[in-house]
């Protein structure tokens, strides 16, 4: 990456894994974009749980000396490098995976990614909404869309007639989930646990709603979905894999992107043989680029249509904090905050 000489930007930093404290408002030189990459001025980064775990060195390697946080964000393109459409300055954008493989992140004033990783933003969606969208909703997407009878592609109608429970509904990527399976067209159950959490998988279009907590879930949800559930996106498989089979139709998916609480998975082989049950492990750092690219380009597709709201209204209520302020929005986030953390950069 190239730099523009003379002028600074305010960006956060952190050299070292640790907690939030390492976390560091420094100037850095303006950076240029390269061949391939665009520059964007953030005006909102988003926080998951993937960056904090990052930044305290929890299953991810540190291999830069200094590095800017976080994937997601969402700003305007204000500079292209060679082989990008000059025609695309001025852009508004969502930004994904912006730290993958790379030292700078959404955590300052201006990001340098690769063109492909700025997507445009509908004129009709805010940058709070392309900010909550990057990881949770490609991750949302992946979950839908790898059951053995399909479909591998979401838009209206494709998952008409499947039954889709959204694990930890009131969470990002359930929050996701439920909007991008209600988009292309399943019933929509999601486990919750509490009232609260209940009214914010309500909003977000969840046309049932079960308190794993309460009575027998189990029972509940069979009564809603008698020949089972066709896609579980799982949270907690260690916690919840007792009920997900409980309810799982034979040839079901079990699609899992967390084990939130940590409980060991103990898996019954021959029952899920039987009942020949497909356990999806997926992370989008090794998803592949077509997967990556199919959900992108189905995911804009959701925003374009209005099916990607973020807010209270909408079940994902926002934390906002600003850039000077990231590390009070990393100890929200591992302080269990819900809803989605947001960092305004800019105006």
């Amino acid at each position: 990456m190239r730099n523009s000489e003379g002028v600074a930007v305010k960006a956060v930093i952190y050299r070292d894994n640790g907690g939030p404290e390492v976390l560091e408002l420094v100037d850095r030189e303006l950076p240029s974009p390269g061949p391939g990459e665009v520059r964007v001025r953030v005006a909102v980064s988003g926080v998951n749980p993937a960056d904090v775990q990052a930044r305290a060195g929890l299953g991810h390697a540190r291999n830069f000396p200094e590095i800017i946080p976080h994937h997601d964000g969402a700003g305007t393109i204000d500079a292209v490098g060679d082989g990008v459409d000059r025609g695309r300055v001025g852009q508004r954008v969502w930004l994904f995976m912006a730290a993958a493989g790379r030292p700078a992140g959404t955590a300052a004033e201006c990001a340098v990614v690769p063109a492909d990783r700025a997507v445009p933003l509908p004129d009709g969606a805010g940058f709070d909404a392309g900010a909550a969208l990057g990881v949770p909703a490609l991750t949302a997407h992946r979950a839908l869309t790898v059951a053995e009878d399909g479909p591998r592609r979401l838009r209206p109608g494709a998952l008409t007639g499947k039954v889709v429970l959204a694990a930890g509904g009131a969470g990002a990527v359930g929050h996701a989930v439920i909007q991008l399976a209600r988009w292309a067209g399943a019933t929509v159950i999601s486990t919750v646990s509490g009232p609260e959490k209940a009214r914010l998988a309500t909003a977000a279009g969840a046309h049932h709603v079960v308190n794993y907590r309460e009575g027998d879930p189990a029972a509940a949800i069979r009564a809603i979905a008698p020949d089972g559930v066709d896609i579980i996106a799982e949270v907690a498989l260690g916690a919840n894999l007792e009920l997900d089979l409980a309810v799982l139709r034979f040839r079901g998916t079990i699609a899992t992107y967390a084990n939130d609480g940590g409980k060991p998975v103990d898996l019954d082989v021959r029952r899920n043989m039987v009942m020949n049950t497909r356990l999806q492990f997926l992370v989008l750092y090794t998803a592949g680029p077509r997967v990556l690219a199919a959900a992108v380009e189905d995911v804009a597709a959701a925003v374009a249509d209005g099916a990607l709201p973020v807010g209270e209204e909408h079940g994902l209520p926002l934390l906002r904090f600003p850039l000077d302020r990231t590390a009070d929005a990393h100890r929200a986030l591992e302080g269990g905050a819900v809803g989605k953390v947001l960092i305004d950069v800019s105006a």
